[in-house]
């Protein structure tokens, strides 16, 4: 049985002291790092570009896994490679040429992933799902942290497996909006590889035990 990853994201992290933070998920159990890049226009809401992810990427130690939520993502595929981006995710809603979207990652030697907003039907993925390497389930509407979890994501995720089981595909599901301690067995057993977590794990007072109790509850 494979093991749930757990992805800290960064966007909720103290910006003040960003390289302590990058270096505390270094030294933690976490697996990945997760950065959100907001561009203002797919969601209402800016994050950070492309510097503040070249200061990331030169201290962290870990995959970097970039979620873009921005329109017209293909203009800037070559930068988040160039940048240190070992998977980067766009979204279905934002790509009229999926399919070429995801070519054009993958050859720039990064994982190829898709996420999908709450509304977005997992069946929509299926024409391409062996040409995913991630599929990004957003179990919040994107665009800022600190969300309620959206229940009917548990359904997604195990309608999204069996489609990958049927097409016989490597993609791994990833969970982001409202993961905590409370559902991510839950999202495990529902068929979840890598579980976002952002508010859950930064406004703790223990980030690292935090990290390492949630991995411990995902896979347990």
């Amino acid at each position: 049985m494979s093991t749930t990853l757990i992805a800290p994201s960064v966007l909720a992290s103290d910006f003040g002291n960003l390289q302590r933070d990058v270096e505390m998920i270094n030294q933690s159990e976490a697996d990945w790092f997760h950065i959100d890049i907001m561009d203002g226009v797919f969601v209402p809401n800016i994050s950070f570009g492309m510097p503040v992810l070249k200061a990331i990427s030169q201290h962290a130690t870990k995959t970097i896994d970039v979620h873009l939520m921005i329109v017209d993502p293909d203009r800037y595929i070559k930068e988040f490679a160039a940048l240190g981006a070992n998977i980067l995710t766009v979204h279905y809603e934002a790509c009229t040429h999926l399919h070429r979207t995801l070519q054009a990652i993958k050859a720039e030697g990064m994982k190829a992933g898709v996420a999908i907003n709450p509304h977005t039907s997992v069946d929509l993925l299926k024409d391409v799902i062996k040409d995913i390497d991630l599929v990004c389930i957003m179990s919040v509407n994107p665009g800022f942290g600190g969300q309620s979890f959206i229940e009917n994501t548990f359904k997604k995720v195990q309608k999204l497996k069996e489609i990958i089981i049927t097409n016989n595909a490597p993609t791994l599901i990833e969970i982001d909006g409202g993961v905590t301690d409370k559902n991510a067995a839950e999202l495990s057993n529902a068929g979840a590889d890598v579980l976002v977590a952002g508010s859950f794990v930064f406004k703790s007072d223990d980030q690292p035990e935090t990290i390492k109790n949630l991995r411990s509850i995902a896979n347990s």
